[in-house]
């Protein structure tokens, strides 16, 4: 009788490479959102309106989306940690930048120098956790990086709150640029993983770019994760810009304490949203292809009518009810929605891929989201334009079904075990 080989095993030192690059992206997130609880203090000291101010999240997502794409390029071609070590190193000295700026413009530049940084790390970070771990274990690994999401987001509001209250927003960006250099330095001891090498033998390694291009053209499932994807990052991106000012100036709440909350709340509904969306996917994946991207779809279809519940209950506790229920079920989707994006493509495009789906998520997402939402809020409100925002969330979670189909369709068969 033929011998069954043994499932692959982790390789050597994912752990370590694993816990550097979850670190990471907690301080990826955190960069981000500090800007988010620091706005009204930077609206005060530039005199810039709603409209303006939507600029400082979209040149940065703009230029780091246009960086994505080139960043996944020589991630496929070059030693993916040396981009990860010098992407980190330079997005946190531009975050210190952010704290020096004396103007809007300057302020502008540096958020675009951290959308440089942050794509030689985001699209290939996927990819290498990929080698690292065996298919049957990757939502589960990727909801662990993806962990980072929440906590950091919640840190950058809490950080931000906390800096900008008590000394100067200018301090709550020279403290967010620190742990990034230390982190920087550390992954270049991380392991080089060998491309494809949980895929199996057959997996190719090296591909012709053009070829594989035309062959991702052609990747239904693959584009059909990546509308649903950019749908739900429109309407999170918008909101994780917004909401804190929404809170605090038609709610009528102090900007320490919006910080704090939103924070608190982020940061629980993200690590238990995303914890419980690894552990089922994986589960469901097992027993059939595209079960953690079905799991995704039904999440978004979930939230949005909590979404849009938040901002229409009077009381202060059941909207931050309904914003943690809807958070819990956005980051449900973290771990499967990757895991469906690196497992419907080839190991040896599997970067490219990335950057290409970062392109994409943020270009039709969050890079034209927050100045969108600013000119509703400026035209009507601003509780008007995040109602508005629920709508994107919905049809993204139709979107990932038709994924879910389409990746099933697709697989061979005989992969997934009951």
């Amino acid at each position: 009788m033929p011998v069954t080989p043994p499932p692959p095993s982790a390789a050597s030192g994912a752990r370590y490479a694993l816990f550097i690059l979850t670190l990471i992206n907690l301080i990826n997130y955190l960069d981000r959102y500090i800007i988010a609880v620091a706005l009204p203090a930077i609206q005060h000291e530039f005199g810039i309106n709603d409209t303006q101010s939507g600029w400082l999240g979209t040149v940065f997502i703009i230029v780091f989306m246009l960086a994505s794409p080139l960043g996944g390029f020589l991630g496929d071609r070059m030693p993916r940690k040396l981009l990860v070590a010098g992407g980190v190193l330079l997005w946190s000295l531009a975050t210190g930048a952010s704290g020096a700026a004396t103007s809007f413009i300057t302020l502008l530049i540096a958020r675009g120098v951290i959308g440089i940084g942050e794509a030689g790390y985001g699209a290939v970070a996927p990819s290498i956790i990929s080698d690292l771990y065996p298919r049957d274990l990757r939502t589960r690994m990727l909801s662990f990086f993806y962990i980072a999401i929440p906590v950091g987001a919640a840190m950058g509001y809490g950080l931000g709150a906390w800096m900008t209250n008590s000394y100067s927003w200018h301090w709550a960006f020279y403290a967010g640029g620190v742990p990034g250099l230390i982190l920087g330095t550390l992954a270049f001891f991380m392991p080089e993983p060998q491309r494809g090498a949980m895929d199996g033998p057959d997996a190719p390694v090296k591909l012709p770019f053009l070829e594989g291009l035309k062959g991702l053209g052609r990747n239904a499932a693959f584009w059909a994760t990546t509308t649903g994807y950019t749908l739900m990052t429109f309407s999170i991106g918008g909101l994780g810009f917004w909401m804190p000012t929404y809170l605090e100036r038609e709610r009528g709440m102090p900007g320490n304490t919006t910080g704090i909350v939103f924070g608190a709340i982020t940061a629980v509904a993200g690590l238990t949203g995303t914890l419980t969306g690894g552990w089922l996917g994986d589960k469901l994946d097992r027993r059939r292809e595209g079960g953690g991207l079905w799991l995704s779809g039904l999440g978004l279809l979930l939230a949005a009518p909590c979404m849009y519940l938040a901002v229409n209950l009077r009381d202060s506790t059941f909207t931050f009810i309904a914003i943690g229920v809807a958070q819990f079920l956005v980051f449900f989707n973290s771990g499967p929605i990757n895991a469906a994006i690196v497992n419907c493509v080839p190991p040896a495009f599997r970067a490219f891929a990335m950057g290409l789906n970062v392109l994409c998520i943020h270009l039709l997402g969050d890079a034209i989201s927050p100045v969108l939402i600013g000119r509703i809020a400026d035209a009507a409100s601003l509780k008007t334009a995040i109602e508005v925002n629920a709508l994107p969330v919905l049809l993204g979670g139709l979107a990932l079904l038709l994924g879910a189909r389409l990746l099933r369709d697709a697989a061979p068969r005989g992969r997934v075990t009951a």
